[in-house]
C-alpha cells in the first residue's frame, strides 16, 4: 500500500454521550462506537446510511466470510485503519484466520488463496481500481453465484469504499480493544 497521510487527530471528535440529542439516542445509544457517534454529527445522514449498512453487514447475499474478506480488503486498499481494524475483530468470529487478515495486505499472489477467495479478492481490487469488474473475473464469479450475490459484492465493496473515505476523513479514532492493520513481519 503506498503511504498516504492521514489526519494527525479527530476532525470530527466522536459525541459524548451528553451530546446527543434524544431522537438521535434512539439510534445511537450510549457506549456505541466511534464511528456512530461521528456520524451523529448529522443524525437524518446516519439515519438513512444505516438502513443500506445494515442490508450490506446483515442482510446481504454473501457468505458470511466472503462478505468479511471483501470488507477488510477494500479496508486495506483505502487505508482505513479503523474499519480494517473493526473487521478484523467480525472476520476472527467467522472462522478467518490472523495468517489470512494478514495475508490481506500483501499482494494477492502472496497469499495462498484457494481460487475462489483469490477470484473475490481480484474483484475487490479490480472494483477499487477500476470501478468495474473485469469480464474474465464476473464470469468466474458467476460460476459460483447469483445474480444477488453479484450485486451484494458490488454494492459491498462501494458500502465500505465510502465508509473509508468518510472515517479516514474525519480521523475517526479506533475503539478501545480493536485492533489497528496488523503487523505484517
Amino acid at each position: 500500500m503506498m503511504a498516504r497521510i492521514r489526519p494527525t487527530h479527530p476532525r470530527l471528535d466522536p459525541l459524548r454521550d451528553d451530546e446527543i440529542d434524544d431522537e438521535t439516542r434512539a439510534i445511537v445509544p450510549a457506549g456505541s462506537l466511534n464511528i456512530f457517534r461521528t456520524l451523529a454529527r448529522h443524525p437524518k445522514l446516519l439515519k438513512r446510511w444505516l438502513v443500506f449498512g445494515n442490508h450490506v453487514l446483515a442482510k446481504s447475499t454473501l457468505p458470511e466470510r466472503e462478505r468479511e474478506l471483501a470488507i477488510l480488503r477494500v479496508g486495506w486498499r483505502c487505508g482505513a485503519e479503523y474499519e480494517f481494524g473493526q473487521h478484523t475483530v467480525i472476520a476472527r468470529r467467522c472462522g478467518i484466520t490472523d495468517d489470512e487478515i494478514v495475508a490481506l495486505t500483501r499482494e494477492l499472489a502472496d497469499g495462498g488463496w484457494s481460487e475462489g477467495d483469490r477470484t473475490l479478492l481480484v474483484a475487490v481490487d479490480e472494483l477499487h481500481d477500476d470501478q468495474c469488474i473485469t469480464d474474465q473475473t464476473w464470469g468466474a464469479l458467476a460460476q459460483r453465484w447469483s445474480d444477488q450475490q453479484l450485486l451484494d459484492l458490488i454494492f459491498t465493496v462501494g458500502q465500505y469504499t465510502l465508509v473509508s473515505m468518510a472515517l479516514n476523513s474525519a480521523g475517526v479514532p479506533l475503539d478501545d480493544g480493536v485492533p489497528g492493520f496488523p503487523d505484517r513481519d
